[in-house]
C-alpha cells in the first residue's frame, strides 16, 4: 500500500538503489570466495603472455610446452652470489612441501646473462637445486625482448676485469592453462608460496 503512494520516479529510484545494494553484496561475496593469494595477483595483465627460448638441448620452449602444470619463472644468472640461489632454494623447498603434487609444478630459470651462461651451465645449474628445474636462454636480443615483455630489469655492472648483473627479483607464476597469474616477491616464504601454487592447481 505504501509503495503506491510514492511517485513513480521515486519508486524507480528506490528499486534501483536496492538492486545496486544487492549487486554490491553479491560481488563482495564473490570476492571473498575467490582464492586469497599471498603473492600479488596480476591476473589479466597485458604483459608476460609467453616466451620463446632455448633449453639446454637447443629445443625451442614456450609456455605451451608446460600446459597442465603451474609454471614458476625466475630471471637471473648463474654467477649470482645471493638472490638467484635464494630464489631457487625457496623453489626447491616449495617442491618438497607440495609432496606428490610437486610433479604439477615446473620451475624455470631464465638467464639474463647469455654471454656467460652457456647451454652446458644452464643444464647443470638449475638441477643443482632440483632435478626437475629447467634453464632457458636466448641470444642478447631475445633476452632483452623477453625481459622487457615480463617487465624485468637487468643491467651489466663492471667489476674490475669482469662484471656482475643487477636485476629484478620477482618470480612469475602461470596457471595450468598457461595464463600469467602471480608476481611473487623475493621476500615471500616457501610455505605461503606452496599454498599459492596449490590454489593455482585448483
Amino acid at each position: 500500500m505504501a509503495q503506491r503512494l510514492l511517485p513513480s520516479g521515486r519508486r524507480g529510484a528506490l528499486w534501483a538503489l536496492s538492486a545496486l545494494s544487492l549487486a554490491a553484496l553479491t560481488q563482495g561475496c564473490s570476492r571473498r570466495a575467490a582464492p586469497a593469494f599471498t603473492a600479488l595477483d596480476i591476473t589479466g595483465v597485458d604483459y608476460g603472455r609467453d616466451f620463446r627460448l632455448l633449453d639446454a638441448e637447443g629445443r625451442t620452449r614456450t609456455i605451451a610446452d608446460y600446459r597442465g602444470k603451474v609454471v614458476l619463472v625466475f630471471f637471473g644468472f648463474t654467477q649470482c652470489p645471493d638472490v638467484c640461489p635464494t630464489a631457487l632454494v625457496r623453489a626447491a623447498e616449495v617442491m618438497r612441501l607440495l609432496g606428490p603434487q610437486a610433479e604439477r609444478l615446473q620451475v624455470i630459470f631464465v638467464t639474463i646473462d647469455p654471454e656467460r651462461d652457456t647451454a652446458a651451465l644452464l643444464r647443470e645449474y638449475p638441477r643443482a637445486f632440483h632435478p626437475s628445474f629447467v634453464g632457458l636462454y636466448g641470444d642478447a636480443a631475445t633476452t632483452e625482448a623477453t625481459a622487457r615483455d615480463f617487465k624485468v630489469f637487468y643491467n651489466k655492472v663492471p667489476t674490475g676485469g669482469s662484471y656482475t648483473m643487477d636485476h629484478s627479483t620477482i618470480s612469475y607464476a602461470f596457471d595450468p592453462a598457461g595464463k600469467l597469474r602471480l608476481a611473487v616477491k623475493h621476500s615471500q616464504d616457501a610455505k605461503s608460496l606452496a599454498d599459492d601454487v596449490r590454489r593455482l592447481m585448483g
